[in-house]
């Protein structure tokens, strides 16, 4: 999926979770531009055989080592549930976004709102 689909579809799914504030329209395309990276990566993968391994030479050597594509597909994941869970996309993180919401000022928040200065 290119960039701009992943973009409507993350606003698509804030907006459904009641998480969308147009201020988060860079978080969203930061996110995208990950989610773009990596497809392309796993699409190189498929096209590579989808081999997990691949055999490279090392000082001489002939060694497996995991293919490249999943590493950069690995790191976007991690990547990305930073960032779907900053915009309460996650069972924990759209629990922490209403933990937030409804968490109510106590003693001296209370006292200072109380006020009329």
């Amino acid at each position: 999926m290119d960039r701009k689909a992943w973009e409507n579809r993350i606003t698509e799914a804030c907006r459904i979770a009641g998480t969308y504030l147009p201020q988060y329209e860079a978080v969203i395309e930061t996110l995208a531009r990950i989610l773009e990276t990596r497809d392309g990566a796993l699409a190189e993968f498929e096209a590579d055989g989808s081999k997990v391994t691949v055999r490279t030479e090392y000082r001489g050597a002939k060694v497996l080592k995991k293919h490249p594509a999943i590493a950069v597909a690995h790191e976007c994941n991690q990547q990305a549930l930073a960032y779907w869970k900053e915009l309460g996309l996650t069972p924990s993180g759209f629990k922490k976004l209403e933990q937030g919401d409804s968490k109510k000022a106590g003693g001296f928040e209370e006292l200072l709102s109380g006020l009329e200065i």
